[in-house]
């Protein structure tokens, strides 16, 4: 037993070694995609995106693999084989037992269906126009349903989509954990509303794309963003990929008549790739090496932008260096009025543009609307009406076009339902484990003030980012703050900020 172990242990990495040389190669050819690709090459691209995912496919549900997963999930295998590999194993079985109730054919058409939906999305957030995309949604919504039933749940359907992005995660938490959120939020909402608002009319100067990009870069290098193993790019919709450890691209946007966009799109994708460049290198080349959730990822990202990035201490540092690559548009704006402007809470049209105050009721928005589409409760052609709604309803704005409304996100054209909640999840593992951070490190903000942000980085690199996906969501959580998710510290968080900024 032990030599066809030691024997299945060496075929599985290879398994996975050539499953994440096909995956880097994917990788790479999205990022093309999203930064700059020819359109006239969409179409080619798609196919050949799809043949690749359906090689991934193919190995992950070959006969071969299975034989390795029986042979290593043991009692005997959990003694003999490393951690890794076992939890490796773990994951693919989870992985092969959803894929092969999938059939082949149609998973390879539902790859190319979301390749070119990308790039149809894109053309009709440009154009404003939903019916442009409808659609390629009509039809990814219907292979998503299908999908969910081929797969199997329990409870409610979309217990399968959030199985994909929070593992562990249940509509019935979430309904639960976003009711609190969402009942605690709206005394603030309604007490900033009801206070003096600060100046923010110099946030909206000309400043020049070329300079933002300069300074997105240096405030990169003060997060520890290692360009040796890196890049940052220009994209419509910002993200961070990871190829692996030693290649993790940031993109951003910019906008010369908002800097803001930039520079804290910039932090935010940053804080994705401190945690994709800080997994150890020993789960390279194994499905470990990627993050637990994509909620503990977020948490990463929204630390780093809200917690850090929008931080009075860490302008305490970087704004006199804003200063000087913006030509004069802060000359006369002292560091408590540029603190209280770029902190500035009031609902919003645009998610990837919303406070911290307000952010997660946009994530509601999306979750509700989702788990009713996958439900089958309202069809794709409800959405722009039902969108528009709840955007009135919860965060009381009207929604001129679909460019920033329906349409403004881009994980429908690629499938992800289910990912929507990892968003607000994520800001709450974020309050978690600042709360955790503070009990290790309680000069916080000293380090900020001074640019030291080594020793926080290590925190969450010695915490979270090296173990990749080795520990669950849970897991996590309960080893660094001893409890489940709780959003009482996000509320203590924002209830405590925006009092005193807006004095109420």
């Amino acid at each position: 037993m032990a030599d066809n172990l030691k024997q299945a242990e060496t075929e599985l990495t290879l398994v996975m070694n050539q499953m994440s040389a096909y995956q880097q190669a994917i990788g790479l050819m999205n990022w093309d995609l999203r930064t700059g690709a020819p359109k006239k090459g969409v179409n080619q691209r798609s196919e050949a995106l799809g043949t690749l995912s359906t090689e991934v496919y193919k190995i992950s549900t070959s006969t071969h693999l299975k034989e390795l997963l029986d042979i290593i999930l043991t009692e005997e295998g959990k003694r003999q084989v490393s951690e890794i590999t076992y939890r490796s194993a773990e994951e693919l079985k989870k992985e092969y037992d959803k894929n092969t109730k999938i059939p082949e054919e149609e998973f390879k058409a539902y790859q190319i269906l979301t390749t070119k939906a990308e790039s149809a999305w894109e053309e009709a957030k440009s154009n404003a126009d939903f019916q442009e995309f409808q659609p390629y949604l009509e039809e990814i919504v219907a292979y998503k349903r299908k999908f969910v039933e081929y797969i199997g749940y329990e409870g409610h359907p979309y217990n399968a989509m959030l199985d994909d992005f929070e593992p562990g995660m249940t509509v019935d938490t979430l309904d639960q954990v976003f009711t609190e959120l969402r009942e605690g939020l709206m005394p603030l909402v309604e007490g900033v509303k009801q206070a003096k608002q600060p100046k923010t009319g110099f946030l909206f100067k000309h400043f020049p794309k070329e300079q933002q990009a300069a300074f997105s870069r240096e405030v990169l290098q003060s997060m520890q963003y290692d360009f040796e193993a890196g890049r940052l790019d220009e994209t419509v919709h910002p993200f961070a990929i990871g190829l692996h450890p030693n290649d993790v691209r940031v993109t951003t946007k910019y906008d010369e008549s908002d800097f803001r966009t930039a520079v804290f799109g910039t932090i935010h994708e940053g804080g994705h790739a401190l945690y994709e460049q800080n997994i150890s290198e020993s789960l390279v080349g194994t499905v470990m090496s990627d993050g637990a959730s994509m909620g503990i990822h977020e948490s990463q990202s929204l630390f780093f932008e809200n917690f850090v990035g929008r931080s009075y201490a860490f302008w305490e540092h970087h704004y006199d260096r804003l200063k000087s690559f913006a030509d004069g548009q802060f000359d006369n704006v002292s560091l408590d009025e540029f603190y209280r402007a770029v902190n500035e809470a009031k609902p919003s049209l645009i998610r990837i543009e919303a406070d911290e105050m307000t952010y997660a009721l946009h994530i509601i928005v999306r979750y509700e609307i989702e788990k009713a589409l996958i439900s089958g409760e309202i069809e794709v052609k409800d959405l722009p009406g039902l969108w528009n709604e709840k955007m009135q309803e919860y965060l009381g704005v009207e929604v001129p076009h679909d460019g920033v409304g329906v349409l403004q996100d881009v994980h429908w054209s690629f499938g992800a339902f289910g990912y929507f909640p990892s968003y607000a999840l994520g800001y709450i593992y974020a309050a978690q484990f600042k709360e955790a951070l503070d009990q290790d490190i309680p000069n916080f903000d000293e380090l900020l003030r001074d640019g030291r942000i080594t020793p926080i980085k290590e925190w969450m690199s010695g915490g979270i980012h090296q173990h990749g996906a080795l520990k669950k969501p849970g897991e996590l959580l309960q080893d660094i703050t001893g409890e489940g998710t709780n959003p009482q510290p996000l509320l203590r968080h924002l209830s405590s900020k925006y009092r005193s900024l807006y004095n109420f």
